[in-house]
């Protein structure tokens, strides 16, 4: 099925990554055609190759638009002076904005062999955010790397988790929970560590 409108080319291309993110995290990297890719966007496949060359340059555009958008909301929160809940705010958003892309990003991008350097690099940069949010608390610096992996791990698969099964009614009440509860572990892994230092 294919929709006879118009639309300006960033508008279509931001249509052929959502109705991508829907393809790929419904059937994998490998089960999905650019024809499906075409079908749930809403459009023929010709127009799609306008867009992206092949079916790998559009995995990665889905999953960089995620990433990039996760990012923006972060720095965004940061320098209005929102704190650790920024953070949870910037993944809930990302999340809310395209939810396939969330899920593909953080649930099946993992198991694509093809994308591991594209999954390692959006792991690491997650983590080096996080870690630059837990260097003031934690005296002890062997405990970062730790401690930022798990503090990421945690927001996202909270996150993941109320996409699934949370009302977005009460997002505001999520973000709420996930920054309490990031908050009460950092301030334990801190006097724990402070114990240790």
């Amino acid at each position: 099925m294919t929709t006879s409108t118009r639309l300006p080319r960033a508008e279509r291309r931001q249509a052929i990554l959502r109705g991508a993110a829907r393809a790929f995290a419904e059937r994998g990297y490998a089960g999905t055609s650019m024809e499906a890719i075409a079908e749930a966007a809403g459009i023929t496949k010709l127009i799609v190759y306008r867009h992206f060359e092949s079916k790998a340059d559009l995995y990665r555009a889905v999953v960089t638009d995620v990433v990039e958008s996760i990012a923006a909301a972060d720095r965004a929160g940061l320098a209005s002076g929102a704190g650790p809940r920024s953070h949870a705010l910037a993944l809930l958003q990302a999340a809310r904005e395209d939810p396939d892309g969330f899920r593909l990003v953080f649930r099946h991008a993992v198991r694509e062999p093809e994308f591991a350097d594209l999954v390692d690099t959006t792991r690491r940069r997650g983590v080096e955010f996080v870690r630059g949010l837990l260097e003031p608390v934690l005296p002890d610096r062997r405990m970062l790397g730790w401690a930022a992996e798990t503090a990421l791990s945690f927001s996202v698969q909270a996150t993941l988790n109320w996409l699934d099964s949370g009302d977005a009614d009460r997002d505001d009440e999520f973000v709420g929970l996930a920054t309490a509860s990031l908050e009460a572990l950092v301030r334990t892994w801190a006097v724990r560590d402070g114990e240790g230092a």
